[in-house]
Order: C-alpha cells, then sequence, then structure tokens
C-alpha cells in the first residue's frame, strides 16, 4: 500500500511579492529550495498563517540567496506581501518506507527568508 506524506517543509517564510499578471506558480529562493529538498516544477501546497488560505500550484526557483518567495498568477490573490506562509511538498512511499522517513524541514529566518543554522 502506498500513502502520501510531507516530503519537504519550509516553515514560516515571509512573501516577498505577489504577481497576479503571470502564467502562475511560485518562485522560492534556489537556496531554500534545494535544502528543503524541493525541485523546479514540483507540485506543493502553500498555506497562509495570515488568512487560513490554502492552495496549491509548482514550483520555479528564484536566485539564490535573494530570499524570494513569490506567488503568480491566479495565487497572488491568495496572499498579501508581509504574510508568513508554510510551503509542503509531498509524496507517495509505501507504507512501510514512510514508518521511518524524515522530511526535509527548513526553518528560515522569517525576516530575511534565510537559511539560519
Amino acid at each position: 500500500m502506498k500513502i502520501q506524506a510531507v516530503k519537504s517543509k519550509i516553515h514560516r517564510v515571509t512573501v516577498t511579492q505577489a504577481e497576479l499578471n503571470y502564467v502562475g506558480s511560485i518562485t522560492i529562493d534556489l537556496a531554500l529550495m534545494e535544502a528543503a529538498n524541493i525541485i523546479e516544477g514540483e507540485r506543493v501546497q502553500i498555506v497562509n498563517i495570515n488568512n487560513g488560505e490554502r492552495l496549491e500550484t509548482y514550483v520555479i526557483p528564484g536566485d539564490r540567496g535573494s530570499g524570494t518567495i513569490c506567488l503568480n498568477g491566479p495565487a497572488a490573490r491568495k496572499v498579501a506581501v508581509g504574510d508568513i506562509v508554510i510551503i509542503i511538498g509531498y509524496c507517495y512511499m509505501d507504507f512501510e518506507e514512510a514508518k521511518g522517513f524524515k522530511p526535509s524541514l527548513v526553518f528560515p529566518d522569517t525576516a530575511t527568508n534565510l537559511i539560519i543554522n
């Protein structure tokens, strides 16, 4: 049996841009993508802490070290610049494998969206 489980999470990151007139997606700083084990084109869920909105879209990479978190296209209507969001990537895996799986979790600085260690 396969189940869907959390694979990656960028926890509490600040929206830096919202671009309505774009084809669609979320632009994420490449350094954050790599730290969270998220790839270009991956489907992710966005959870907005400020207003409770939840949406799904796909990822495009932003400039490394820029701190960019930009909701594009219709998703831009679900956020405001400055909102805090959680970005979650999921995967399907075998039930037994999922019991021991550890997701990649990233907790960036919400003021800069840069990784703090």
